[in-house]
């Protein structure tokens, strides 16, 4: 907003869209699930309505949980919900979003560190990250000859809602928004904030000490 842009943002928590439309009363605040999909269609046909096209779609939703297969019951609890947000909703949004704005100027995909080594703790949010890397990458090359830029944001562990029971450091979310915007303006492939500023270097050179890194975690 401090670059004068109009923005519009969407969550399933009525009273936490309140506390952002009563501090920004110039934002878009739609209460929406992105796994519905009539909500999502209904939110993108806001957003028409409010500002006549979408430059920059964001895809942010997205859950963490801690699955342990070793009791194989618990494991496959929720399993499709997680699926769904964290993988086919932001595939989903964004085919939708293309289909009524064809030449977005950039789409974004926050995804992780654990996209590139999962997490032992976690394993499918490892794999649902994995695969929504791969569909950002896949289609940041189908996108290039219409221009549309696409930005996958690796954020280390983030101080969020999400990750309220963590503990260790973790990264402000306001850091996150600064790396982003600054791949945005160079037009990067990827934003890498905090600590994964080296991953995919330390996976080329020393994956062992990486794996080993992530299963303490």
């Amino acid at each position: 907003m401090r670059r004068g842009d109009a923005v519009a943002v969407c969550g399933r928590s009525r009273p936490a869209l309140d506390r952002i439309s009563l501090k920004h009363p110039e934002i878009l605040a739609i209460q929406a699930d992105v796994t519905d999909d009539a909500k999502r269609a209904a939110m993108l046909n806001k957003v028409a309505e409010r500002f006549g096209r979408l430059d920059i779609l964001v895809n942010n939703a997205g859950t963490f949980i801690e699955r342990d297969f070793t009791t194989a019951a618990l494991a496959m609890r929720d399993l499709e919900e997680e699926v769904h947000l964290n993988l086919t909703a932001p595939i989903r949004l964004t085919g939708e979003a293309l289909s009524h704005w064809p030449k977005l100027e950039a789409i974004v995909f926050i995804t992780s560190g654990f996209a590139l080594v999962s997490p032992t703790r976690a394993p499918t949010y490892g794999a649902v990250k994995a695969g929504l890397h791969g569909f950002a990458d896949g289609l940041r090359r189908q996108l290039a000859p219409h221009g549309t830029h696409v930005l996958e944001v690796l954020p280390p562990t983030t101080d969020t809602p999400m990750n309220a029971g963590a503990s260790g450091k973790m990264l402000p979310p306001s850091a996150v928004a600064e790396a982003t915007l600054q791949a945005l303006a160079h037009r990067q492939p990827m934003a890498l904030p905090g600590g994964t500023k080296m991953l995919p270097t330390l996976m080329r050179l020393t994956p062992q000490r990486v794996s080993r890194m992530v299963a303490a975690m």
